[in-house]
């Protein structure tokens, strides 16, 4: 689905209902269920996650998203049917060539390709974006943390430079990821511009479960700079 609109805020990672309820209630546009992961351990399983997608219907304005390790179209149709989503975040080595079938055997799907910075060269990024951007309707930057080897829900940010590059080259929209919080994802957005941002652990409280103090504060001051830079603002 070439073209699709991409939300100017998600955040990723819910226990239940309950949690996720409280992100749609603060405005969160788009919500990440992180499944089959390749280093973290899931906060729910694949039932828990279909409950929870089925618990909203089409009674609040929140789309779900499945953000995954897994590699093969089948495997991800597979588990993107058990869940009912089509918008699908790939963290794992899912060639061009897998995704073009991805597209073809779930035409209805929003696909989202991450970069990660700190793991290849700009260079490599630039690269990537020219191979995938073909098959892809977004991409997401995010984090490498080189001492356990995460791609993803880190806690940690990267140059930002680098993602403005990719925003700058990419033909498809960018979602900015990696240790943004209330904090700093005015300042992420200034300097990169993406077309939205992410958020993870930087809006939870000690318990790892979302704080609803800091997510208000994400999602406004995050629209906040959003409205503002459309306006021409630096």
């Amino acid at each position: 689905m070439v073209g699709a609109r991409i939300a100017r805020v998600q955040i990723a990672g819910v226990h239940d209902a309950s949690e996720a309820l409280l992100l749609a209630r603060e405005g969160v546009e788009w919500i990440g269920i992180p499944l089959c992961l390749a280093v973290h351990r899931e906060d729910v399983t694949d039932a828990e996650a279909a409950a929870i997608v089925a618990a909203f219907g089409s009674m609040l304005p929140v789309t779900f998203v499945l953000i995954t390790y897994l590699a093969s179209a089948d495997a991800i149709r597979g588990l993107a049917l058990r869940l009912n989503v089509r918008h699908i975040q790939m963290h794992g080595e899912t060639p061009p060539e897998e995704m073009r079938r991805l597209r073809a055997i779930l035409p209805d799907a929003v696909l989202i390709k991450s970069l990660i910075v700190g793991k290849d060269s700009p260079e490599h990024l630039d690269a990537e974006v020219a191979r995938f951007a073909p098959v892809v309707d977004a991409f997401i930057t995010d984090t490498y943390d080189p001492a356990t080897g995460a791609t993803g829900a880190t806690g940690m940010t990267h140059d930002w430079a680098v993602s403005r590059r990719i925003v700058e080259c990419s033909p498809r929209p960018v979602i900015l990821a990696g240790g943004l919080t209330p904090a700093n994802v005015a300042a992420a957005i200034r300097a990169v511009r993406p077309a939205g941002v992410d958020a993870h652990t930087g809006v939870e409280g000690p318990d790892g479960r979302k704080d609803a103090a800091l997510v208000r504060a994400f999602v406004q001051s995050a629209l906040a700079e959003f409205d503002r830079t459309a306006d021409g603002g630096e």
